[in-house]
């Protein structure tokens, strides 16, 4: 591989991961909230619990309340990481196989099932390596006030706490629980999102409406791909969140059932 194809894929990578960051500090308020609702009313019965958070506007003012405004921002340090590391491998793996025109048609069009396996498996590669990041945001997102508390409580002082009280809990095990949810919501999450942006692309620039605004196009795509990701993950979601949070790593493994009660 010549030096100006390792710097274009370095810059790639690079690139994917600080768009990430970026999107990151507006996004972890509404993943916080994500949590929080997702590991309300766990191994109980349909309706059988109060509900504390009645939705995302009622969460997020009840988290503001509670516990200050600064604890919509928690788990900000792991999660920018996870992203860093999702992303950067994922929209790297992304651009680089358009740019050698390996998930492209002969017309220049995406081809479907090559893109969803290539984006899936990146985002199966990312999901693995940035677990322990992903289980130790979403403990930190968990955790609240007692009056407003869903879910197991881990008590953690921090991120670099968290990293170390799992570390001796269990070892590498330990940082690594959940990580194959993780794969399933990211292929399917990774698949969607950048498939479809790329149809979506397509689609734009076959309209011909933006010809002299690709960054436009671009935003318009990215909207159309989000929506998409946002309907196919969420089941995926719930299971990873509340895997992730489980007491400790050798409580008894809970069946996929008690997970979506």
């Amino acid at each position: 591989m010549s030096t100006v194809t390792e710097k274009t894929l370095g810059i790639e990578f690079a690139i994917g991961g600080l768009a990430a960051v970026g999107a990151g500090f507006f996004t972890n308020p509404v993943d916080v909230v994500k949590v929080r609702l997702q590991l309300q009313g766990e191994l109980e019965a349909r309706g059988s619990y109060q509900k504390i958070y009645k939705n995302t506007v009622h969460a997020a003012y009840l988290i503001a309340k509670h516990e200050g405004i600064l604890a919509l921002q928690a788990g900000i340090v792991p999660a920018l990481a996870f992203q860093v590391v999702l992303n950067g491998i994922r929209l790297g793996a992304y651009k680089s196989a358009q740019r050698y025109e390996l998930i492209i048609d002969k017309q220049g069009n995406t081809d479907v099932l090559r893109t969803t396996l290539v984006t899936g498996i990146a985002g199966c590669v990312g999901a693995v390596l940035g677990s322990p990041f992903y289980l130790v945001k979403t403990q930190l997102q968990a955790q609240s006030a007692k009056s407003i508390a869903v879910g197991y409580q881990h008590s953690h002082s921090g991120s670099w706490n968290a990293f170390k009280s799992l570390w001796m809990e269990g070892g590498v095990a330990a940082l690594y629980r959940g990580w194959n949810a993780n794969m399933s919501r990211l292929f399917v999450g990774s698949a969607t999102q950048l498939t479809t942006f790329g149809l979506a692309s397509d689609w734009l620039r076959s309209l011909n409406i933006f010809p002299d605004r690709p960054i436009l196009l671009t935003f318009l795509a990215s909207v159309i791909g989000g929506s998409c990701v946002a309907i196919t993950m969420q089941p995926f979601d719930v299971l990873a969140t509340r895997l992730y949070n489980q007491r400790e790593y050798i409580a008894r493994k809970p069946t996929w059932r008690s997970l979506l009660c």
